[in-house]
C-alpha cells in the first residue's frame, strides 16, 4: 500500500493502480452475475474491491466497507460509469475520516441511478448505437465486411474511453456530481438528449425502414404516389407508430409484434395492398 497514503499528514489516497484495475472491473463485469433480483450490485461489488482493499489495512474495515455496496444497484451501464466514480471519491474520504456513512454513499447512488440511466438510454441507447448502427449498414450494402467491422471497433473504443473519461471525473467530481446531474441544469440537459435521440430514431426510421403500397387507384395511378406526394413516407411512420404503441402502451412483447407485423404483410398481400417484399427492415 505504497502509493495509498501520501505524504502529508498521512491523508489516505487511492493509489492510480486500484483506480485502474477498479474501472477495469466495471467495464468488463458491470453485469456480473446479472439477476432480476440483484442487475448491476455484484458488478459494481467487483468494482469497487480494489478501492477498500486499497484503503484500508485491516479485514474488517474491508469487509465493513464492502457491505455498504452490496445494496441493488442498476443504472445504464456507459453513462452510469460516473457513479462508480463518485463513490470511489465518497470512500476516500469516508476513509480519512470525513462524516460519510453507508447512507450517505448509498442516497447518492440511489439519487443518481434512475437520472444517469435515463441520459445513458437516450444519449447511447437512442442517439450513438443508431448512428454507428446506420453508417454500418450503409458500409455493409453488398455483403461487406467493412460495416461489422466499423460498428466493432468504434464502438469499443467509444466505450472504453467514453466510460473511463466518465469515471476519473466522477472520481474528481465526488459528491459535488450530484448537483451537476440532478440539479436544475441537468433536467434541461436531460430533455435536450431525448429531443436529440427522438429525433434520430426518426432520422433512422425514415432511412432504413421500406413500407410501400402497390394499390392502383381507380382513376389512374398509384395509392404509393399519392402518399408521397402528400406525406413521404407515410406508411413507414404509421408502423413505427403502431409497434411503438403496441410495446410502449399495450406491453406487447417484440416478438408477438414481429408476428403481427408478418400477419398483416400476408393479409396485405393477399388483397394487394403490399407488393411483393415490400415490408422490410434493415434492422
Amino acid at each position: 500500500m505504497a502509493d495509498t497514503t501520501a505524504a502529508q499528514g498521512g491523508e489516505r489516497k487511492v493509489s492510480k493502480k486500484a483506480l485502474a484495475k477498479s474501472f477495469r472491473n466495471w467495464y468488463y463485469g458491470n453485469l456480473t452475475c446479472f439477476s432480476q433480483e440483484h442487475m448491476q450490485t455484484f458488478g459494481y461489488l467487483v468494482s469497487m474491491l480494489p478501492i477498500v482493499e486499497d484503503l484500508y489495512d485491516n479485514k474488517e474495515d474491508q469487509t465493513k466497507a464492502l457491505q455498504t455496496y452490496s445494496a441493488f444497484f442498476n443504472t445504464e451501464p456507459q453513462i452510469g460509469t460516473m457513479i462508480v466514480g463518485v463513490t470511489v471519491g465518497l470512500e476516500e474520504a469516508r476513509a480519512n475520516g470525513q462524516p460519510v456513512d453507508d447512507d450517505t454513499i448509498n442516497g447518492i447512488r440511489a439519487g443518481l441511478m434512475g437520472p444517469l440511466a435515463g441520459i445513458g438510454d437516450s444519449l447511447i441507447v437512442g442517439t450513438l448505437i443508431p448512428i454507428l448502427l446506420g453508417i454500418a449498414m450503409g458500409l455493409s450494402q453488398g455483403g461487406s465486411v467493412l460495416g461489422p467491422i466499423f460498428y466493432i471497433v468504434v464502438w469499443n473504443l467509444l466505450a472504453y474511453f467514453g466510460m473511463r473519461l466518465a469515471y476519473y471525473r466522477g472520481y474528481k467530481l465526488g459528491g459535488d456530481a450530484v448537483e451537476a446531474l440532478v440539479g436544475p441544469n441537468a433536467q434541461a440537459l436531460r430533455e435536450a438528449i431525448v429531443m436529440v435521440g427522438t429525433i434520430v430514431i426518426g432520422a433512422v426510421d425514415a432511412t432504413w425502414v421500406s413500407i410501400s403500397t402497390a394499390l392502383t387507384l381507380p382513376g389512374g395511378g398509384t395509392l404509393q404516389g399519392t402518399l408521397d406526394g402528400i406525406y413521404p413516407k407515410l406508411l413507414p411512420l404509421i408502423f413505427t407508430i403502431f409497434c411503438w404503441w403496441l410495446m410502449a402502451k399495450k406491453k406487447v412483447s417484440p416478438i408477438i409484434t414481429m408476428l403481427i407485423l408478418l400477419v398483416i404483410a400476408f393479409l396485405g398481400a393477399l388483397c394487394g395492398f403490399f407488393g411483393a417484399a415490400t415490408i422490410a427492415t434493415a434492422a
